[in-house]
């Protein structure tokens, strides 16, 4: 009797598949061995998706500001989480919207991101004409920090709490001098909506940025200023500056003896800048995702934590270092901003 072949002997689909693996062995191992390079290769460069390449951090302020500050702690542990050379570009001017229009531009590989503050959700209702969409030319990354505002003035201001700042405003609004770090900067906005809380208007004088307002207020050249922790907290330690309140819902550790303005006579006021991480519009999505993994590690980093609750701000919890949180943020920014500035009647063009 002649023995049934293999092929007959099989009568399950698996048997077969496994009688058809077993025939063609040498050929799938074969096929194997060329294509393996090929999905390593591919792996490997999804888990690179960046390179080695270095990445650039535009802040669209000069440096020395207190985005600045936060652009470089950010920009540090980045690069160490990415293993990357990460570098900051200072592109100052028309309230952030010079850089954030560089970075709009930019090829969109992740290799030019844009570090930002609110102002990025406040330009779109600030100015009439902008050369780009702060939503659709912009892939978000990660949300990064939450900053109080502090209310200071010269050292020899006359009032002596925020009640008597209030008052004194009010009734000297005529030799009353506010400074800002430019139209659409965060001073700006915190003046804008302080000037409405109280119903009354000053002089306000606009700064190429941060730094020069800082140096003229402690040279005595213009009365207060609204700016962030990140900015004053050292001048108010060291004394050259008269600090009246804090912006945020409750008190700071960094400045314990500083009332909040809701306490201390404006119910209500509130005011936290918040900054984020953007890439252009069309980065791929496996470039976004490594960047925000590198973000929720840098800022979870114990050093970076310690160096913003020095300065009086806060990192976001992990949970909204991503790309979805950033955005539903953004938007609820952008129509919250829309309404105040629209009632305020401020605009920058």
């Amino acid at each position: 009797m002649i023995p049934p072949s293999p092929t007959a002997a099989c009568s399950e689909p698996g048997d077969k598949l496994i009688t058809l693996m077993v025939r063609h062995a040498s050929r799938i191992a074969a096929l194997i061995v060329v294509l393996l390079p090929e999905l390593i290769a591919v792996q490997a460069a999804r888990a690179n998706a960046l390179g080695d390449k270095p990445l650039t951090i535009v802040v669209p302020f000069p440096a020395g500001g207190p985005t600045d500050t936060v652009g470089r702690i950010v920009g540090q542990a980045l690069g160490q989480a990415l293993g990357l050379r990460v570098m900051i570009e200072n592109v100052g001017g028309a309230g952030g919207t010079l850089g954030a229009a560089r970075v709009a531009r930019a090829t969109p590989d992740g290799h030019s991101l844009l570090l930002h503050h609110v102002g990025h959700t406040t330009a779109p209702a600030l100015y009439r004409k902008l050369s780009y969409d702060p939503v659709a030319d912009f892939a978000p990354i990660g949300l990064i920090n939450e900053v109080p505002m502090t209310f200071i003035a010269r050292k020899d201001f006359p009032p002596k709490d925020f009640r008597e700042l209030i008052a004194h405003v009010k009734a000297n609004r005529d030799k009353i001098t506010y400074a800002n770090a430019g139209l659409g900067s965060a001073s700006h906005l915190c003046g804008t909506l302080f000037l409405s809380a109280i119903a009354t208007d000053v002089t306000t004088v606009p700064y190429k940025g941060t730094a020069p307002a800082m140096n003229d207020l402690l040279g005595g050249q213009v009365d207060f200023l609204c700016d962030q922790t990140t900015n004053t907290t050292g001048q108010i330690k060291a004394g050259k500056v008269k600090a009246y309140a804090v912006t945020s819902r409750r008190a700071l550790a960094s400045l314990p003896n500083l009332p909040t303005a809701d306490a201390g006579g404006l119910p209500g006021f509130d005011v936290s800048i918040w900054h984020g991480l953007w890439a252009p519009r069309g980065t791929p999505a496996a470039v976004v995702d490594r960047i925000a993994v590198a973000l929720r590690k840098a800022l979870a980093e114990p050093a970076v934590k310690k160096r913003f609750a020095d300065l009086g701000a806060e990192s976001v919890a992990e949970a909204r270092v991503n790309p979805a949180s950033l955005g539903e943020h953004q938007a609820a920014e952008v129509k919250r901003w829309a309404q105040v500035l629209k009632k305020a009647g401020a605009y920058a063009d």
